[in-house]
């Protein structure tokens, strides 16, 4: 046994040892190093991580691609003749109008900007609400004068009181609008603002989920009131579902559901005179996939709002940009355009149509000559 090294004799039980070893080892009888095969299998599983991540960037990207190719589609074809005002259109005021803050000099300022557009009613804010319901006088001391300056000023012009509040639907703090006692004091808050002299109440509470019946039921109580006084009730409206069932979807993911069904938008509709869709935060990252949006949205809108209510579409007169909202994409063209391509596919001869202008103090001088070379001319 000198091919081994050894000098002392070899026992029959250690060369069987070595032999098992050379055959289970190697040939030089080595076994395997578990931290050498570490790199090797590192290696395999970054790739298998990489293919698993590549299918959910494809899961995820393929349907977002294929909607906004949709969209873009939706932004071309031509404008039917007359879609244009209607001389419904109504615009957002902000508070400024009622806390002392603005003068007669204003007012006329006003009427002059208004003078020859389609804007017949005015949605001055005058709340907000409290939590509870109601409505601290002391928020809106200067209101009456107001109302009986637009009067003066800009006859035929209806001035509504914008009342407003944060539900508690994703969060403990807000209105809740499942407390009879809140919903009773939300119909006394109406009440005090038509008495100060206000022709309408136009309601924003968000975020609204689609399908809330104590919502409904605040309509109806609030309708009891204002259709006796021929007084206008309107509210500000989520945008309804892109596709079916959206909302759920979109609400079990983020916890913000955003959109209404189309049902529960011809619900809402049915029950008030004006219904403004709040259609602009669309996340939509380009002018002609926003115009496409805004397109679909006032179609899905005209196949369920009666014909005895105002439909206005929301025109995005304000400038941000954040997640939701690319001040890039969401401009007033684009907006006029979609909402004419959405008229002109679904009802071109409606008559009881409009947009709303949001809003007042954030406007631009492009912004209004938009919405007179646009949508009056």
């Amino acid at each position: 046994m000198e091919t081994t090294g050894r000098t002392e004799p070899v026992s029959g039980d250690e060369v069987a040892k070595e032999s098992e070893g050379a055959s289970s080892g190697g040939a030089q009888g080595v076994k395997p190093d578990p931290e050498a095969a570490q790199p090797a299998r590192r290696a395999r599983l970054l790739r298998r991580a990489r293919r698993v991540a590549f299918a959910l960037v494809l899961a995820l990207l393929v349907p977002v691609l294929a909607a906004e190719t949709a969209l873009w589609v939706n932004h071309t074809g031509d404008l039917a003749p007359g879609t244009r005002t209607r001389d419904r259109d109504a615009l957002w005021l902000g508070h400024a109008w009622v806390d002392g803050r603005k003068k007669d000099a204003d007012v006329r300022a006003l009427a002059g900007r208004l003078r020859g557009t389609g804007i017949r009613d005015l949605y001055v804010h005058t709340g907000p609400l409290e939590h509870d319901g109601t409505l601290p006088k002391s928020v809106h001391p200067r209101a009456r004068w107001f109302v009986d300056a637009v009067h003066e000023e800009m006859p035929g012009v209806r001035v509504q009181a914008f009342l407003g509040d944060v539900l508690a639907t994703e969060s403990p703090d807000g209105m809740r609008l499942d407390e009879p006692a809140t919903r009773a004091a939300v119909v006394a808050s109406a009440r005090q603002v038509l008495d100060t002299g206000y022709e309408g109440v136009h309601l924003d509470l968000e975020p609204l989920h689609s399908g809330d019946r104590d919502y409904l039921a605040l309509l109806d109580a609030l309708r009891g009131e204002t259709r006796p006084r021929g007084a206008r009730l309107s509210v500000a409206a989520h945008q309804i579902d892109p596709l079916p069932g959206f909302h759920t979807a979109w609400g079990g993911v983020t916890g913000h559901p955003k959109w209404w069904s189309q049902r529960f938008f011809g619900q809402v509709a049915r029950r008030v005179d004006q219904i403004a869709v709040m259609s602009y935060d669309t996340m939509q990252p380009l002018e002609s996939t926003y115009s496409g949006y805004v397109a679909q949205q006032t179609s899905l809108a005209l196949e369920v709002t009666p014909p005895s209510t105002d439909l206005l579409m929301g025109l995005p007169f304000f400038h941000e940009n954040r997640f939701g909202h690319w001040n890039h994409a969401e401009t007033v063209p684009a907006a006029v355009r979609g909402v004419r391509l959405g008229l002109s596919r679904t009802d071109a001869d409606r008559a009881r149509f409009g947009v709303a202008l949001y809003i007042d103090f954030a406007a631009t001088e492009a912004d209004w000559r938009a919405y007179e070379e646009d949508w009056l001319r």
